[in-house]
């Protein structure tokens, strides 16, 4: 029987493997208005379903975080098309475990594709849990204005 192959440090093999964890680690954790958040690097793996939410939820959960902030690049395209079920197996990924997501980025070019998405990215800003904004700065001010009305309950 063959032993298992070791990638030794400074290989072609470690450096794509450590490149890939590197990526995949979060930039840097936050304050947001009294929330504990999670803010991800915008050059990381792609969020193509539910076991990439599951990992985020992993990272949020091991900083403590009840939020991350996911720059709207990170989603791969199948997440705008609301027929491959990948944004409904991925919101309620992150609602299982409470963890509240901003989704910063401009998306105006799926939305102006599809009525269903626009109507879905209209909902979820109606609640708590999932929000899509264009800039961080959007983001603020809807985290300011919550604080300022007092807090909500996480779907």
């Amino acid at each position: 029987m063959t032993p298992p192959v070791r990638a030794a440090y400074g290989s072609p093999i470690f450096r794509r493997a450590w490149e890939k964890v590197l990526r995949a680690m979060p930039e840097k954790l936050v304050d947001l208005h009294g929330i504990r958040a999670v803010a991800l690097d915008p050059y990381g793996e792609r969020i193509r379903g539910e076991r990439d939410a599951v990992d985020l939820v992993g990272v949020a959960l091991g900083y403590d975080a009840d939020m991350l902030v996911i720059p709207a690049g990170r989603f791969h395209d199948d997440f705008f098309r609301l027929s491959t079920r990948v944004a409904g197996d991925v919101v309620l990924k992150f609602q299982m475990y409470r963890i509240r997501v901003a989704v910063v980025g401009d998306i105006s070019r799926h939305v102006a594709r599809s009525s269903a998405l626009r109507d879905f990215v209209a909902e979820t800003n109606r609640g708590d849990g999932f929000w899509f904004v264009a800039t961080e700065e959007e983001l603020d001010a809807r985290l300011a204005a919550r604080t300022a009305s007092g807090p909500a309950t996480v779907p």
